[in-house]
């Protein structure tokens, strides 16, 4: 009962949660760029044109963030820069798509970006690519 109610830290643990958060939360917004991708066979492309560049951009940058943003997650591979595009997409979302809706709608956005901002400051954990890679860089 003890170490189900303490606040002790255990780096194995916040490893362990970290994969799962990461994880998890690509897996999640990958289902939500893959339909994206049929989108680019429109004519005209149907997207929302956020900084002036065209919806096409426009919607190929979405599915940078949302597909191969993602899978560099789940990989755990550049993980701190690769949440920096989903972030992007995310306030976009919540701040210009959703803006006038009610907070149920934008509830999703906050969700992810809650998630990534966690994963930007902590980074990917022991269990990823970037921990392999960049361990000795690590205990310096």
């Amino acid at each position: 009962m003890k170490k189900l109610l303490g606040t002790n830290y255990n780096a194995k643990n916040t490893d362990a949660a970290l994969f799962i958060a990461r994880v998890g939360i690509a897996l999640l917004m990958f289902t939500h760029g893959i339909p994206k991708i049929a989108k680019l066979s429109e004519t005209p492309v149907q997207f929302m044109d956020f900084l002036g560049l065209g919806p096409t951009v426009s919607l190929c940058l979405a599915i940078f963030a949302e597909v191969v943003c993602s899978l560099l997650i789940m990989l755990g591979l550049c993980t701190r820069l690769a949440v920096i595009p989903p972030v992007i997409t995310m306030l976009v979302a919540v701040l210009h798509v959703h803006s006038s809706d009610p907070f149920v709608k934008q509830e999703l956005g906050l969700h992810y970006l809650l998630t990534y901002t966690v994963l930007f400051i902590m980074g990917s954990g022991r269990y990823s690519i970037d921990h392999a890679l960049f361990k000795g860089a690590q205990q310096k």
